[in-house]
């Protein structure tokens, strides 16, 4: 089985024909006598992406991106990896992007190209580096799977005619949209009337021919689903007759106050399609109306495993392990009674399963059984973001706060990491980061927060050191051992920054009673959480008191909105990125109203409703009279979900009321900053501010 997504591309490469980039990422000796860590050399990082593990365990294939910072862009190239010599070759070249590689047999791959002018499948002989079409289609390919007789492949659909020019064909400049009903936009993009759809086809003669659209050429659904459409929700049958996939059948209003997509199951020979929720729904206690996702067929193809949460409009809701028996039609909960998240499952053999858990600020691989014996396979200060599993190996995608992302052998007895790749050793011998400290603090209801504490480098206890709070988007996202191109601790560490980064009420991995307890308590416990963390830090003799700042961006941007109007001249300085700043308007402006309604209670407008009331009455926009320090507020132009008039609005009220402030807007980047030049430009704002009022 082989499945694709254009997501793993990660590169800034343009539409059409591509164009051949030169890489030449070495330090400069300036660059290695300096010893620091710099946006610019940030951006000369090998990136690894996807990993797969041959049938075998024998080879391993993995992709990796590079970047010209001058270009502003980069490219994804494919590797090679004996697992038994170790020798490791470059597969393809920069003239093109490739990626999202999946085994065919011991000596032949296919994965996404777009080396045509457009995404295709190719194939290549691992051996000759000889390479073929597979997929001639008029759209780009976003996703595929390729087994002995039969694939899929995702395209794009235009369902229904929303712009003007191609509902009134004599109009064809009108630049006008037309919508009845909710969505009418997603996170970067608005709603032009065209989604995603998958195509069973066959597989003949080394082609993927036959397409045939099963979601319904009528259908306004996303499979997978939007907006990070992630192929991996879509699984062909180890003998290639059958295909499950996730959808949500869901339009409109309905859609976007609900998460219950479903998990759908295909037949080649009879051309059915089953709703396996509902079937499971019908048959046990469970309604399966929250999301259903990532269905994966065991190796006899007898049963599928899928994540599921039990609530409808909760998105960070427990991802509980379920098992669909494909003979019986029975439906076994395998984490019944459990408070852990399961994620990245993947089968050993027919009776158990590895998969990735969320553990405490970290990220292990761990196996359970069909009887819901679990047990940690791995332990330690690292996140454990994917894994291949094949011939009896596990690969991992790891990294830490210190060190981007390398491939690692996984023993699976005693759980010990061997390092297999090291792509941006010149770095890490040449530049010197931080030490990084776990700290567990009391918050004030007397429960043990678990913190992390980054120092700069070349740390002298005897000097003091400016220090910044960091706040966690989300709410519902971990501050684990993550490295982040967008906000990089180290980064921040090596302009002379003490960081305290709290895992406050809302992160997960620490059980779901603390997951939860934000939901409809933003202004609550968890800003108390934030400042217990900065003031128990603060203790320390190194920590200047009076240079502290706090930074943030999505909801951890709402929380630097609301701290600014609270903080009791804790904070010399703040930064928010794409945060919430008014309730009622953000309500009224974002796109999931499931996610609102959920956190913030309700709607804004349900006066008896206590939870939403106490919600939109501590709103950061209306404490704006209490802000007294410098504020730099950074959005991006192209942000839905949380649209980028909310950071004018907190800019304007800023201003208006004398407040130093500086608004960073960035006309081609959504809810995060991806381009490279965008992403120096960001940082070198970001360290600037902060240096203007944190730094003598």
């Amino acid at each position: 089985m082989t499945f694709a997504s254009l997501l793993a591309l990660g590169s800034c490469e343009e539409s059409g024909a591509p164009k051949p980039l030169q890489i030449n990422n070495a330090l400069t000796e300036a660059e290695k006598e300096a010893g620091k860590f710099t946006a610019e050399i940030m951006w000369k990082m090998s990136r690894i992406g996807s990993q797969t593990l041959s049938e075998d365990g024998s080879k391993l294939i993995y992709a990796m991106t590079e970047y010209n910072l001058a270009e502003n862009r980069g490219v994804t190239t494919l590797w090679l990896r004996d697992m038994t010599s170790g020798e490791t070759k470059r597969l393809t070249d920069y003239t093109s992007s490739n990626h999202s590689a999946q085994w065919l047999d011991a000596e032949n791959i296919a994965f996404l190209s777009n080396r045509s002018g457009s995404s295709q499948v190719w194939a290549m002989n691992i051996n000759t580096l000889a390479v073929r079409q597979v997929s001639n289609l008029e759209k780009d390919v976003e996703g595929f799977g390729i087994t002995a007789d039969h694939a899929f492949y995702v395209q794009r659909v235009e369902v229904a005619k929303l712009k003007g020019s191609n509902k009134y064909e004599d109009m064809d400049k009108s630049k006008v949209r037309i919508y009845d009903d909710l969505m009418v936009r997603h996170w970067d993009y608005w709603d032009d009337g065209s989604y995603l759809h998958v195509f069973a086809a066959d597989y003949q003669d080394g082609k993927i021919v036959n397409g045939k659209d099963i979601i319904g050429e009528d259908k306004a659904y996303d499979a997978p689903l939007a907006p990070y459409f992630d192929a991996a929700e879509i699984r062909l049958s180890p003998d290639g007759q059958k295909l499950a996939y996730t959808c949500k059948p869901l339009t409109g209003v309905e859609y976007a106050l609900s998460t219950d997509s479903d998990i759908f199951l295909y037949d080649f020979a009879t051309q059915a399609t089953r709703n396996l929720s509902k079937e499971a729904a019908a048959k046990c206690e469970e309604k399966f109306v929250g999301y259903d996702k990532y269905p994966v067929f065991s190796p006899d193809g007898t049963k599928i495993a899928f994540r599921s949460q039990r609530r409808p409009g909760n998105e960070a809701d427990q991802q509980r392990l379920w098992v669909y028996d494909l003979n019986t039609d029975e439906c076994t909960y395998i984490t019944r009674g459990q408070d852990y998240c399961v994620t990245e499952v993947a089968w050993d053999g027919n009776e158990a399963m590895y998969f990735v858990l969320p553990w405490r600020g970290t990220h292990q691989v761990a196996h359970i059984d069909l009887a819901g014996n679990m047990k940690h396979i791995t332990k330690g200060n690292h996140d454990i973001n994917t894994f291949t599993f094949a011939g009896g190996k596990i690969v991992a995608n790891m990294n830490t706060i210190s060190k981007a992302v390398e491939l690692y052998d996984v023993n699976l007895e005693s759980g010990e990491l061997t390092q297999l790749t090291d792509v941006n050793r010149e770095i890490y011998d040449n530049i010197k980061f931080g030490e990084v400290q776990e700290r567990w603090i009391k918050t004030t209801d007397g429960k043990e927060m678990l913190t992390w504490v980054i120092l700069p480098p070349d740390f002298d206890p005897t000097k003091k050191y400016p220090t910044l709070l960091y706040c966690q988007g989300g709410p519902q996202s971990t501050v684990s051992q993550f490295w982040s191109y967008r906000w990089n601790f180290q980064l921040m560490a090596a302009h002379g920054y003490v960081i305290v980064a709290p895992n406050r009420r809302g992160c997960p991995s620490f059980g779901q009673e603390w997951t939860d307890q934000i939901s409809g308590d933003y202004s609550g416990q968890n800003i108390k959480d934030y400042l217990a963390a900065i003031d128990e830090v603060s203790k320390e003799p190194w920590v200047d008191t009076e240079h502290r700042g706090c930074v943030g961006a999505s909801y951890g941007g709402y929380s630097t909105y609301y701290l600014a109007g609270v903080h009791e001249n804790r904070f010399k300085a703040f930064i928010a990125h794409c945060g919430i700043f008014n309730f009622e308007s953000m309500y009224g402006h974002t796109e999931e109203l499931f996610f609102v309604t959920n956190d913030y209670g309700g709607a804004y407008w349900e006066k008896d409703n206590a939870t939403a009331q106490r919600s939109y009455a501590n709103s950061p926009h209306k404490k704006v009279a209490n802000w007294n320090a410098p504020i730099m507020i950074i959005t991006g132009e192209k942000d839905y979900r949380i649209p980028y008039s909310q950071s004018l609005e907190a800019f304007t009220a800023a201003r208006v009321q004398g407040i130093d402030a500086r608004l960073v807007s960035f006309e081609n980047e959504a809810h995060q900053v991806f381009q490279p030049q965008n992403s120096v430009v960001w940082n070198r704002e970001f360290f600037s501010w902060l240096d203007k009022y944190l730094k003598e």
